[in-house]
């Protein structure tokens, strides 16, 4: 246990006066009392613990209570949390079990009230949330924001769901979050004047600046799926107190490795400014979301970060309300096990024959295929030419046009079936139960055949990922939701990593397959993307079919 009155010694970066310089800092019932220059001090760095300005963290495969000790490593001290995957499951009371679960962990969670659910009417989820329900969760303090507004045409054009969802978060007086990517000029203008204030879906330099010239706020994401860092970083140059950086999602394996710390370093690396960077982490989260979280200043909550490089970003500690809950590879805090795993799973096996896309034509005929871009949530739409055998548009492995499903999970149905490229599979398919945004099973594969002994396995399993081939079926199992495990971090990364290394013997392409895999749902992102119901035009907005047979010959 630690004393109730501490100090600390070390170099203070005081990101608020733009200096760095020894101190004694000395600590009283978790509360910064005094902060003492002295002459000298150790070279060890003491700065603001940084935050992760948008999150899922059900895409970590993990309770947030087993969420935190990965991401405390890496001085990760707040999350600010958009529960909306396992509200898409769940509904409210999967936003509760979140918050509940999260209550003893030493690090902050703010959660959002998901504001899209369901994200939209062209697939099946498992719950709805409305304006009331938002009040209910924001006046009970389970959730202090609204959070991503993924309907961009239903704020443009005025849907009255939309405006009242919004309407509610402002009479609250919390922050608005915005999704609009690819949004420009004066549709812009008109969804960002509805009220809504951030922005981390941008792609391209110009967008970001174009947005944040209008007063919004920018988050510079670079998750496990979605890698925008490269693209956005420039932008800190322009608007340093717009700024923030987040992970939207980040997978087990990757969390292990480093969070937001990993940005910081990169943008330093580039030479971008030391104290703009380190706000972009710390500060502007802090002040925008009004964070409960210390920022080194006599009468704070000490929280903070001892880091010993101030190029590598290192951290040698975490201390969360003066005490230390992370030095030198300890974790000094056990979370509780989890002993509750909500879920909502009506299992069924569709038949081979149900994966396959029909076609009345013989020979060749031509079909819309979706591709995949590692490091993109975006996707773009091919037009490809396949063999038609008894009836059957067969898939091409040679040619890495292979046959993506998604399967309802809340009741027995037939599958959305379709065409994609860019994962490179053979002889082998990978499915998951973690498909954004309604977490109906998604499965890519060489063939019907492989596609079925992967989702059968999910749906055994009431959950989980999963890899079959000819050498047989391997399943993460995630009991919580069909979206989180109820194992701790290390073992969860551990078996998700032997998931991707399968994936990768059978030739899949993307690093992170599953996590690619899992956008390949939703809807919301441009270009193509597959439901239960069909495949999906997302600049259209409706529903397209698989097969096209224009410009044949």
């Amino acid at each position: 246990m630690e004393s109730k009155t501490q100090t600390v010694e070390g170099q203070l970066v005081d990101i608020h006066i733009r200096k760095i310089y020894p101190v004694r800092i000395s600590i009283s019932n978790g509360i910064i009392e005094r902060i003492e220059s002295y002459e000298t001090a150790s070279r060890t760095f003491i700065m603001p613990g940084f935050v992760d300005a948008h999150v899922h963290i059900e895409s970590s495969m993990l309770a947030p209570s087993e969420f935190a000790p990965l991401a405390l490593a890496h001085g990760t001290l707040a999350t600010v949390s958009d529960p909306h995957e396992i509200a898409n499951v769940l509904g409210i009371e999967g936003v509760r079990w979140m918050a509940e679960n999260a209550k003893d962990a030493p690090m902050h969670f703010h959660f959002g009230a998901p504001s899209c659910v369901p994200a939209t009417i062209f697939e099946t989820a498992g719950a709805t949330i409305d304006a009331i329900s938002i009040r209910a969760l924001i006046e009970e303090k389970t959730c202090h924001y609204l959070a991503e507004m993924m309907n961009w045409p239903g704020v443009i054009f005025g849907d009255e769901d939309v405006a009242n969802k919004i309407k509610v978060a402002r009479s609250l007086g919390v922050p608005v979050d915005g999704h609009a990517p690819g949004l420009r000029g004066e549709q812009a203008k008109k969804y960002f004047s509805a009220g809504i204030e951030t922005d981390h879906e941008c792609f391209t330099l110009e967008e970001a600046m174009e947005k944040a010239a209008l007063g919004v706020k920018i988050l510079i994401r670079e998750g496990s799926a979605a890698r925008n860092f490269e693209a956005l970083i420039e932008t800190i140059k322009h608007f340093p107190r717009q700024i923030m950086f987040c992970s939207d999602d980040k997978h087990p394996d990757d969390l292990l490795l480093g969070h937001i710390n990993l940005l910081v370093a990169r943008a330093l690396k580039k030479s971008y400014d030391f104290f703009d960077v380190l706000r972009a982490a710390t500060i502007n989260p802090v002040e925008h979301y009004k964070l409960p979280i210390g920022l080194l200043r006599e009468g704070d909550s000490a929280d903070f970060i001892l880091v010993e490089s101030l190029e590598k970003m290192n951290v040698l500690e975490s201390w969360r309300k003066g005490t230390r809950v992370f030095q030198k590879g300890n974790f000094n805090w056990k979370a509780s096990p989890v002993t509750e795993t909500p879920n909502q799973f009506v299992s069924h096996f569709p038949k081979e024959e149900q994966y396959q896309i029909k076609s009345e034509g013989f020979g060749i005929t031509r079909v819309r295929v979706i591709e995949a871009i590692e490091g993109q949530l975006i996707t773009n739409e091919l037009f490809e030419k396949l063999m038609v055998v008894n009836g059957i548009i067969n898939p091409d492995q040679n040619r890495d046009i292979l046959s993506l499903s998604v399967v309802n999970r809340y009741k027995t149905s037939e599958p959305g079936n379709a065409f994609i490229a860019g994962f490179g599979l053979k002889n082998a398919a990978i499915a998951s139960s973690v498909a954004h945004d309604s977490h109906n099973i998604v499965a890519v594969g060489s063939h019907p055949k492989w596609i079925k002994l992967a989702v059968d396995e999910i749906m055994k399993a009431g959950g989980g990922i999963a890899i079959a081939s000819s050498d047989g079926v391997e399943i993460l199992p995630l009991p919580i939701a069909g979206l989180m495990s109820d194992k701790d971090g290390k073992w969860v990364a551990g078996k998700y990593e032997k998931l991707t290394l399968l994936a990768q013997k059978h030739g899949s392409t993307p690093k992170a397959a599953f996590m690619v895999l899992s956008f390949m749902a939703l809807l919301v992102i441009p270009k193509l993307k597959l439901s239960d119901l069909g495949l999906f035009d997302g600049i259209e907005f409706g529903f397209v079919p698989v097969e096209n047979k224009l410009d044949l010959p």
